[in-house]
C-alpha cells in the first residue's frame, strides 16, 4: 500500500512538472518558466537532502532531538546576530550612511536582508566556473597609426583570417531591431578576409573592430577611428537642433544663467562619463563589488574632486524601459516625435560623443524606436561620433540560433559571460580606455596651443547584474576597480564628472520573489558621482547666493529622495555648461531637492514606491 502511494505521488509530481514545462519553458523576461524550474530545483533538491539526512540521524543517534535543539538554538542566535549586522551593512555607503531623518521617506515593510546569509556563489555554484577559459593560442594583434592591422599568431601564422565587423553607428532604426535579428544582420555584413604578413592589411577608416582568427583561437582588436583630430565639427540639422535659441528670453524660452565669469569656473567645459550597471541595487554594489567599493572611497579627494552617493535614489519603474528613458530623455512618454537621447544634446554642443553597449543591443531602437516617424532614421548618425556594438553580437557570446537570452549563454546568462577567452566587459573596457587615451592626448595638445579643446561624453552599459542569481556581477569587480583607479590616477577627474548608476535593482531571483528586502532593493539602484572641485565649489556658492535654503546641495541630496529624472537634468546642465537653464539646474543634482519629498512629487508611481514619508505610510 505504501509503495503504491509513493509511486502515485511521484507520478503526480512528474505529471505536474511536465504540464508546467509544456505551459512555459521560456527564458525571456515575459515568459521565464525554465528559470523558475531551475530555481525550484536549487531549493527542492538541497531541502530534500537535508530532510533525508535529518531522518537518518534521528534513526541512528540516541537523544538526537536534544542535540538538534541545542544546535538549532546556537544556529538561531548566530543567524540573528548576522542579520543585525547585515541590516547595519544595508545602510552603509562609501563615505556615509543612510540616515533616518524625520520627515524624509523611509523604506517600507520589514527590510531584513535574508539573502546576505547565503555565501557568495551559493546561488549558481552548480552552473560551472565563473572564470573564462583562455584561448589555446596567444594572439598578438594591433592597429598602427596608419590603420594597418598587425598580427602574430606564432605557429598558426599561415592560417589567419580577419573578420571585419560592420560599423553600426550609421545604421537606421529598422536595422537595429533585436527582435528582427540585429545580430544576424551584423554577421551578414561581416567580411572575412585572409591575412598575410607579406602585404599590408589596411582597415577602412570607419572600422572600429575586427576579430582576428588564428586556427581555433580568436581575439578582438578595437580602435578609435577616425582619430579625434580628424572629426569634423558637427552641425546639427535645423529641424532637430537641441541648442538654445539666440532669441531674447520669453515665456517660451527658459531663463539661463551664465557661469563663465564665476571665479571657480575653469576655462574648459567638463567631460562626462556615465557607466550604467544594469539591475544593481545600492546594497548589491557593495555585496558583489567590494574592490570597486574600496577604490570608490579613494576617489573622494577634496581639493581635486569629490564623491557623492545617493542613499534614497529611487527607480521610477519596474525595468530598464522607464528608468533609462527618465535618465536619458527626462520623460517616460516622449511628448514629441523623433525624440533624441541625451548624448545628442552633447554632440549638438560640440562634445565628442561615444557609446558602448556590450549586449548586442541598441537603446534608442529598443526603447524609443516606435516614436520615430520613419524607421529609416539613424539616431546613431545623428547623435554619436563613435559606437561599439558589433563585437558583442558574435555567436560565441550572443547565440544566433535559438534563444539569445537564455540561462546559460548570452547577455542574461547565469554563467560567466565570456568571449574569446576574456569576460565580455573586458573588451568594452578596452575600447573605453582607447577612447579616453585618444581624447586626453587630443585635449592636451589643444590646450597646449591655447585652443578650445572639445570635451567628451561617453556612456557605457554593463549587463553583468541582469540575471536571476545575482552572482555574475562579481566577475565585473576587478575590471571596474581598475577603471576607477585609472580615472583617479590619470587626473581626469579634475575636469570630468563621472557618474556610476543603475537603472533599478534586481527584479528576479529569490530575494525579489520572497522577501521585502528584495523589493526594496529593486527600487533602490546604486548611484554615485565624482564632481571636480571647481564645479563642487561653484554649486555650493550658487546655492548659498541663490537658493531658498542654506544647505550643501550635495550633502542634502545624499539623504533626500532622488530619481533618474534628476540624473537627466544633471546631464543637461553639464551639456549646457557654462550657460545653463536655471530650471534644469534646480531639478539637477547640483541643487538640493525638496526635503520631505514624496514619491508622487518625485514622479514615482504608487505601485513602485518603496520609500514613503511618515505622512504617506
Amino acid at each position: 500500500m505504501r509503495s503504491n502511494t509513493r509511486r502515485g505521488t511521484l507520478l503526480a509530481i512528474a505529471f505536474i512538472f511536465a504540464t508546467l514545462y509544456c505551459y512555459d519553458h521560456g527564458e525571456r523576461f515575459e515568459r521565464h518558466g525554465f528559470y523558475n524550474l531551475l530555481v525550484f530545483f536549487v531549493i527542492f533538491i538541497p531541502l530534500n537532502l537535508v530532510i533525508a539526512l535529518f531522518y537518518v540521524l534521528w534513526c541512528k543517534i540516541g537523544n538526537f532531538l536534544v542535540y538538534f535543539s541545542i544546535l538549532l538554538a546556537i544556529g538561531g542566535v548566530s543567524v540573528c546576530v548576522s542579520l543585525v549586522n547585515y541590516r547595519w551593512a544595508f545602510n552603509q555607503g562609501t563615505l556615509g550612511v543612510f540616515q533616518y531623518i524625520p520627515g524624509e521617506c523611509q523604506w517600507t515593510g520589514r527590510n531584513i536582508p535574508y539573502i546576505d546569509l547565503l555565501p557568495a556563489g551559493a546561488q549558481n555554484f552548480w552552473a560551472g566556473s565563473m572564470y573564462c577559459r583562455p584561448e589555446s593560442q596567444h594572439i598578438k594583434a594591433s592597429v598602427d597609426g596608419n590603420g594597418v592591422l598587425l598580427v602574430s599568431c606564432g605557429s598558426h601564422d599561415k592560417d589567419v583570417f580577419v573578420d571585419v565587423l560592420p560599423e553600426t553607428r550609421e545604421w537606421p532604426l529598422k536595422d537595429k531591431d533585436i527582435w528582427a535579428a540585429f545580430n544576424h544582420l551584423i554577421l551578414k555584413e561581416t567580411i572575412r578576409l585572409p591575412y598575410s604578413s607579406s602585404r599590408p592589411f589596411v582597415l577602412n577608416e570607419t572600422t572600429q573592430a575586427v576579430v582576428v582568427r588564428c586556427g581555433s583561437s580568436s581575439t578582438i582588436v578595437t580602435r578609435v577611428s577616425p582619430p579625434i583630430a580628424r572629426l569634423p565639427d558637427y552641425v546639427p540639422p535645423s529641424d532637430s537642433d537641441t541648442r538654445p535659441s539666440s532669441d531674447p528670453p520669453s515665456i517660451l524660452r527658459p531663463i539661463r544663467f551664465d557661469a563663465s565669469g564665476a571665479p571657480q569656473m575653469q576655462l574648459q567645459r567638463p567631460n562626462a562619463v556615465y557607466l550604467m550597471l544594469d539591475a544593481v541595487s545600492r546594497r548589491q554594489f557593495y555585496r558583489r563589488l567590494p574592490k570597486s567599493a574600496q577604490v570608490l572611497k579613494t576617489i573622494h579627494r577634496p581639493g581635486s574632486h569629490r564623491l557623492v552617493e545617493l542613499y534614497r535614489y529611487h527607480s521610477v519603474g519596474y525595468s530598464t524601459d522607464n528608468n533609462t528613458k527618465a535618465a536619458y530623455m527626462g520623460e517616460i512618454f516622449p511628448s514629441n516625435p523623433n525624440p533624441l537621447p541625451i548624448w545628442a544634446y552633447y554632440r549638438d554642443r560640440g562634445y565628442v560623443t561615444a557609446r558602448i553597449e556590450d549586449s548586442c543591443d541598441d537603446w534608442t531602437k529598443k526603447y524609443i524606436g516606435r516614436n520615430f516617424e520613419s524607421q529609416e532614421y539613424s539616431v546613431g548618425n545623428r547623435s554619436l561620433d563613435y559606437e561599439l556594438t558589433s563585437p558583442f553580437c558574435m555567436p560565441e557570446y550572443f547565440p544566433n540560433v535559438g534563444n539569445a537570452y537564455g540561462n546559460f549563454k548570452g547577455p542574461n546568462s547565469i554563467t560567466a559571460r565570456c568571449l574569446y577567452g576574456r569576460y565580455v566587459h573586458n573588451w568594452a573596457f578596452d575600447y573605453l580606455y582607447q577612447l579616453q587615451s585618444e581624447l586626453r592626448e587630443y585635449r592636451a595638445k589643444q590646450l597646449a596651443h591655447q585652443k578650445d579643446a572639445r570635451p567628451y561624453m561617453i556612456s557605457a552599459t554593463f549587463l553583468e547584474g541582469h540575471e536571476g542569481t545575482g552572482e555574475v556581477l562579481r566577475t565585473l569587480d576587478n575590471s571596474l576597480a581598475e577603471f576607477l583607479e585609472s580615472m583617479r590616477d590619470s587626473g581626469e577627474l579634475n575636469d570630468t564628472v563621472l557618474l556610476i548608476g543603475a537603472d533599478h535593482g534586481l527584479h528576479m531571483g529569490l530575494n525579489f520573489a520572497f522577501f521585502q528586502n528584495g523589493r526594496i532593493e529593486h527600487q533602490n539602484p546604486f548611484f554615485a558621482m565624482s564632481v571636480p572641485e571647481w564645479l563642487h565649489e561653484f554649486s555650493e556658492k550658487y546655492q548659498a547666493e541663490n537658493g531658498s535654503e542654506s544647505v550643501s546641495p550635495f550633502a542634502a541630496n545624499e539623504q533626500r529622495l532622488t530619481t533618474p529624472f534628476e540624473t537627466f537634468h544633471t546631464f543637461r546642465v553639464l551639456a549646457d555648461w557654462p550657460e545653463f537653464e536655471i530650471d534644469s539646474w534646480k531639478r539637477s543634482l547640483f541643487a538640493p531637492q525638496r526635503a520631505g519629498r514624496t514619491c508622487e512629487e518625485a514622479g514615482i508611481g504608487a505601485n513602485f514606491c518603496m520609500c514613503k514619508t511618515p505622512a504617506t505610510q
